[in-house]
């Protein structure tokens, strides 16, 4: 198997749900990103295809949104287009397929990410036969996702004040990545056909958040746990007595608009380009995981990628553990015992905002950025997903 390099990564700005791009078409978003592209040195026609992850695949985000971008960013008629979906993993899986393909010698440059306009189809407008169908959700075991964060934090004894103190610490450290310019190579601004801006910085944020201001806001789960799924978790894990309903708006990532695209090519490819690879792609990996509790799925994710690569922890410099909601990551720094200085130091989902499809793709270029900041060589990327999975991957400087 050859090597797949990451030649480039790019993202827009995260627009706050029916904020300053909820008048812009998914299709629009994805488009922008990829017309960008030949602006990078990347010749369109040289395109293998393009593969973009979309958890609600209907209405604006239905059919293939991919080939549909293609079009919208004029790019050849020759070039495809490919729709895949993991859920909020689903745009480090498109990374992976492109990886995989340029690895076997199939392609040699394949554009892969993501985009979610949650604005425009809201979460769940897809349905899905364990969302449609509540008789699935008995056998299944499912619950929630918001209900499974609360019944992880009560397992691990994590308070309101926890999760709400690493919320405020997202918050901080994603200011300060703004502050120092720490996105300006990946973000490329979002404007109208007619060239007004529309936006040019993440738009979820808000730095000025306190432990105080978020002690005050209800918690958003404990209606569903109420309606049965408090029961449904005592049940597969009776160790878990009372469930404390800790996650609130605060504390959960935010629902954002968005696209993230990352540029996989061969050795051959980049050189062709005169292009320096960026990262090789060393492993990546996808589990299951516990259908109840379905957001622990990253520690098992963590600990199998790395083996795939040969690694351990101690030859990562920097993880990015999606912030779904504040107890994913603070279970997983548990259970793996990372340096928490070492973990989402730019902020993360809570803070800037969570745009389904396209984060996978988003965390791999804000990790290899902060990479080259440091000097440093290798980062792992690893997000929960809904139903009990989690993906995961390790790049490395090059």
């Amino acid at each position: 198997m050859a090597d797949a390099f990451i030649l480039d990564a790019l993202r827009t700005p995260r627009g706050r749900r029916r904020g300053s791009l909820a008048e812009v078409h998914p299709v629009q978003l994805a488009g922008s990103l990829l017309g960008a592209l030949a602006g990078r040195g990347i010749v369109p026609d040289r395109i293998d295809d393009v593969v973009l992850g979309t958890v609600s695949a209907v209405g604006e985000q239905g059919g293939v949104l991919a080939r549909s971008a293609v079009r919208a960013a004029e790019l050849p008629v020759s070039v495809p287009g490919m729709q895949v979906n993991r859920y909020c993993a689903s745009g480090l899986e498109a990374v992976t397929t492109a990886a995989g393909r340029v690895a076997a010698g199939f392609d040699e440059l394949i554009v892969a990410g993501g985009v979610e306009s949650m604005s425009r189809v809201p979460l769940g407008a897809d349905g899905g036969p364990y969302a449609v169908d509540p008789a699935n959700l008995v056998p299944w075991s499912l619950i929630p996702q918001g209900v499974s964060a609360d019944a992880i934090a009560s397992r691990d004894g994590f308070s309101r004040a926890d999760v709400d103190a690493y919320a405020v610490q997202s918050q901080q450290r994603a200011a300060a990545a703004w502050e120092e310019g720490r996105f300006s190579r990946s973000i490329v601004p979002v404007s109208t056909p007619e060239g007004v801006l529309l936006l040019d910085r993440d738009e979820h944020m808000r730095p000025g958040t306190t432990a105080d201001a978020l002690a005050g806001l209800a918690p958003a789960f404990a209606a569903y746990g109420g309606d049965g799924f408090d029961a449904v978790v005592r049940r597969e894990h009776p160790e878990i007595a009372r469930i404390e309903h800790v996650h609130t708006a605060g504390n959960s990532s935010g629902i954002v608009d968005g696209a993230g695209l990352v540029v996989v090519g061969s050795a051959a490819a980049a050189s062709s380009l005169g292009l320096a690879p960026r990262a090789r792609i060393v492993a990546t990996t996808s589990v299951g995981s516990d259908p109840t509790l379905m957001l622990t799925g990253p520690v098992a994710a963590t600990e199998k990628v790395l083996a795939r690569a040969g690694l351990s922890h101690d030859d990562i410099d920097l993880y990015e553990i999606n912030e779904a909601f504040a107890s994913v990551v603070l279970h997983w720094l548990r259970e793996t015992g990372v340096d928490p200085e070492r973990t989402n130091v730019s902020g993360g989902a809570i803070a800037l905002g969570h745009p389904l499809g396209a984060t996978g793709a988003m965390l791999i270029g804000t990790a290899l950025d902060e990479l080259e900041r440091r000097d440093q060589q290798r980062a792992l990327v690893s997000l929960c997903v809904g139903g009990g999975m989690a993906s995961a991957m390790v790049i490395e400087r090059v």
